[in-house]
């Protein structure tokens, strides 16, 4: 087969102590044709600037490009301006890659026809807490039948972890909305289905994920999730199931048994009986993990499933009304 030539767009923000590496990583990939990396970088905190321009003196296959809002959806979009290829795969600044994942994805995009390709976020952890997380987002408790979390067979799919495209779909939808601090992958992956493109699971491509460090940090990640996902469900019309309703469906009975329990104390039975099957659910999780890491699966399960509710519920109106969608719909 002829392999296309691939562009790696990777947007940067705080990554000095990751960034060679990764760069390292994609450049010594198992992959026949030409590649490219470009760099988006955000103003960050650290060095990453100054270690991106080193990359790109010592190798001409990488390439920098400034991020001045250092937002993610933003970054992705100067980066594949900024890129050359008919092929662009994203790629985080500390994703760590098997050595075939390019190799796989451009021969399932060339099989299946897709215009889009991606694998599983594949969560490990070191620390217990970690790896308590790691267990809750692999599983279906904890995030329902993503396959991207859980792994499955291969197939199409509403959306997959990162990405590898035809540079033809991203041109399509016009790549992502950058109103979309969060959720952009999925929102774009649906304006390529609805533009008659297929986005295929592949699960040989799996990209190591190292979970958030502690509750605080899960919390507000899943709380941005669910507020966001609303954000998309409010703007494409027919994209919320039962899986993305449960999580705030459970917080409402919570608070519901909660309070109405000062007047009635059978409610309280409502978050009792969420605690033990968080409990119970999470004993078959920690097969294999240390003591430690067992006992905080039910705590990983629950911050997921209140915090991403809560952010569900209480998304503002407002949220995304600069979006792409937002706007078409004032103007119509």
């Amino acid at each position: 087969m002829t392999w296309p030539a691939v562009s790696v767009v990777t947007p940067i923000l705080n990554e000095e102590r990751h960034l060679a590496a990764a760069v390292r990583h994609v450049l010594s990939q198992d992959y026949p044709g030409e590649l490219e990396v470009v760099l988006a970088v955000g103003p960050s905190k650290d060095r990453t600037q100054e270690a991106a321009d080193s990359l790109a003196a010592a190798d001409p296959r990488v390439k920098v490009v400034p991020n001045p809002t250092g937002r993610t959806p933003a970054g992705l979009n100067a980066a594949i301006a900024a890129s050359s290829h008919p092929i662009v795969a994203r790629i985080d600044g500390h994703a760590m890659m098997p050595a075939d994942y390019l190799r796989v994805a451009v021969e399932t995009l060339q099989e299946t026809g897709a215009d889009n390709v991606g694998g599983i976020m594949a969560a490990e952890g070191e620390t217990p807490w970690e790896q308590a997380v790691a267990a809750a987002m692999t599983s279906k408790v904890g995030v329902g039948n993503a396959r991207f979390h859980t792994g499955g067979e291969g197939g199409p799919a509403d959306t997959v972890y990162l990405g590898v495209f035809r540079r033809s779909a991203l041109e399509r939808v016009e790549g992502y909305d950058e109103a979309f601090l969060r959720a952009q992958d999925w929102e774009m992956n649906h304006r390529i289905r609805q533009t008659g493109g297929v986005v295929w699971f592949q699960p040989r491509m799996r990209v190591s994920y190292r979970p958030r460090p502690n509750v605080k940090a899960l919390a507000r990640q899943y709380f941005h999730y669910g507020r966001w996902r609303r954000v998309v469900a409010r703007q494409h019309k027919g994209t919320i199931n039962l899986r993305y309703l449960a999580p705030p469906a459970a917080v409402a009975a919570i608070v519901a048994g909660l309070a109405g329990g000062l007047l009635f104390w059978p409610a309280w039975l409502v978050p009792a009986c969420y605690v033990l099957a968080v409990i119970g659910a999470s004993l078959p999780l920690g097969r294999g993990l240390p003591l430690k890491a067992k006992s905080c699966i039910p705590v990983a399960l629950a911050t997921m499933h209140m915090a991403w509710g809560t952010g569900f519920l209480t998304s503002p109106p407002g949220l995304g009304r600069d979006s792409r969608s937002a706007r078409a719909r004032q103007h119509a």
